[in-house]
């Protein structure tokens, strides 16, 4: 369970993979993260500028002047960057179960807002309501995505203490197993390829 929100050195991870693909200012920095959301998470201001900062104080980063744009402050990733970048990728990569917490933990608290007769949400005049229906459309979306992203979903039968268990003894395996009779299975709505492709970004 986290105590607090997305894994801890994310925004730097990003931005350190974003830099290490070309140069980039600030600003930029901010709209690549929130396309990669969907548009659905943007970190603020505050927090990308300080981490270029710190990135050139360590010699990480290093500033790039362009003759077109000589008012702009873009930064290149240095060999002691990408360094340090291998080493965020290993890092990063130990937060996936935190990650999907964070993901679970506020669907939980949307859904409770939803039901829990503790509380009391005024909705009325929002563009967006805490209810079954807007839940229902939450989770659609994740399923877009997710099929979008990775093939058609499957549902897991498995509580989450076997889903976990399964997880530690089974080896790893980046193609999801297939069971033989699946092309008989067809999407969610009975029509061959009905969800793919259709997540709203």
């Amino acid at each position: 369970m986290r105590k607090s929100g997305p894994p801890k050195g994310l925004i730097s991870y990003l931005v350190l993979e974003l830099l290490d693909e070309r140069p980039r200012y600030g600003y930029e920095l901010l709209g690549e993260i929130t396309e990669i959301s969907g548009g659905h998470w943007e970190p603020s201001y505050g927090s990308v500028y300080p981490i270029l900062y710190k990135f050139e104080e360590e010699g990480v980063a290093e500033r790039v002047e362009r003759a077109d744009e000589p008012d702009r402050k873009y930064f290149a990733l240095t060999d002691a960057g990408r360094e340090e970048l291998a080493e965020k990728r290993r890092a990063i990569g130990g937060e996936a179960k935190d990650f999907g917490d964070v993901v679970l933990g506020f669907y939980h608290l949307y859904a409770a807002l939803a039901t829990d007769g503790r509380f009391e949400v005024d909705d009325a005049d929002a563009d967006w309501e805490y209810s079954e229906r807007y839940s229902a459309w939450t989770v659609e979306q994740m399923i877009r995505h997710h099929e979008r992203d990775f093939g058609e979903f499957e549902r897991i039968d498995a509580s989450p203490e076997e889903f976990y268990a399964a997880d530690e003894t089974e080896p790893d395996s980046s193609e999801p197993e297939v069971a033989d009779d699946a092309e008989e299975s067809e999407g969610p709505s009975g029509a061959e390829g009905s969800s793919s492709g259709a997540a709203d970004d």
